[in-house]
């Protein structure tokens, strides 16, 4: 996997545990290894333009995906074939709205920016939670991804 991370924040994160938590994530969702994922890491201001000018939404979030190949995990492929490699897109992440959120959620600031960075990816996946159904597949698998992501952290 090539993932970058791009902090512009001008806040401290854990650029590393971001790229580690990609990699594990895409990993078990059968993203070929040759795929290519941004994260981008900004400031309020600069994620309250982007929530305004590509989703019509007032002020900064906390998380926006932008994909750039249509590409589903294991879709469309036998079982003796690997998935085509892909440019998947940008993840946006804003340590500012997330620390806030982690702060009511009773965690840190780190482990809400790999909620929201699992979060994104699983977007670029093509994964949505606009209905219930959808809600449901998407926040279990979410669930899924940042469990199996601890376990293997607290490995030695």
């Amino acid at each position: 996997m090539s993932i970058e991370v791009a902090n512009e924040s001008g806040v401290e994160v854990d650029e590393s545990a971001l790229v580690k938590l990609a990699g594990h994530a895409l990993n078990r969702m059968g993203v070929n290894p040759l795929a290519e994922l941004s994260i981008l890491v900004v400031d309020e201001a600069a994620m309250a333009e982007l929530h305004e000018r590509w989703m019509g939404e007032p002020g900064p979030t906390d998380v926006l995906a932008f994909p750039m190949d249509e590409l589903r995990p294991d879709s469309g492929r036998d079982e003796d074939s690997s998935p085509d490699p892909a440019l998947l897109g940008d993840v946006v992440l804003c340590p500012q709205v997330a620390a806030r959120q982690a702060a009511e959620a009773g965690h840190t600031a780190q482990e809400e920016l790999e909620l929201l960075c699992t979060h994104g990816i699983l977007h670029l996946l093509g994964y949505d939670h606009a209905e219930p159904e959808e809600h449901a597949e998407m926040f279990g698998l979410q669930d899924e991804l940042l469990g199996s992501w601890r376990e293997v952290r607290r490995k030695p």
